[in-house]
């Protein structure tokens, strides 16, 4: 008699990525002065559609768009482009935060009366995920791009974080 313990490092995958990205986010929102409360009050759901599409593989990009409430204008977003890059041979796993941290402080404290929320973006045919439907970004004229580079990886599959700031 043998016994036999199979683990999809896939899965593995997808749920590291997706807890540090989820993680990175709301320690963005924490560092740059603003409150992470509805963030961490939609993490089920949240969760949910990062697991779901990057299972599937459809997720392109989460960002965390940080905008004026009064205009509906974007003020600054985060994004973390993913990285289908799997390989069942690549066990290694990391996230990287200290260049996250270095930006913010750079950039400096938001002013208390931004709001922000989360935005996905999927190639066609993603799967629907309960409380989710397709969301257009707010309009990125006039901002730079920043690449921070990979922030999180786990056996390939990763996410490399960008910033959007306001072109001088």
């Amino acid at each position: 008699m043998s016994t036999s313990v199979t683990v999809n490092t896939y899965t593995h995958a997808v749920t590291y990525v997706a807890d540090n990205i989820f993680k990175s986010l709301k320690d963005i929102l924490r560092l740059s002065g603003l409150s992470p409360e509805n963030l961490v009050g939609d993490r089920e759901s949240i969760m949910r559609a990062l697991t779901a599409w990057l299972n599937s593989k459809h997720l392109e990009r989460i960002s965390l768009e940080i905008y004026n409430p009064k205009d509906d204008s974007l003020i600054t977003s985060w994004d973390v482009e993913i990285k289908y890059g799997w390989s069942s041979d690549d066990g290694g796993f990391w996230t990287d935060t200290d260049q996250l941290r270095y930006e913010i402080k750079k950039a400096g404290v938001l002013p208390s009366d931004v709001k922000y929320d989360i935005r996905f973006k999927n190639k066609t045919g993603r799967p629907d995920v309960l409380g989710w439907s397709l969301q257009p970004s707010r309009s990125r004229e006039g901002f730079v791009q920043k690449s921070l580079g990979s922030t999180v990886s786990h056996s390939g599959l990763g996410g490399s974080t960008s910033v959007l700031r306001k072109a001088s």
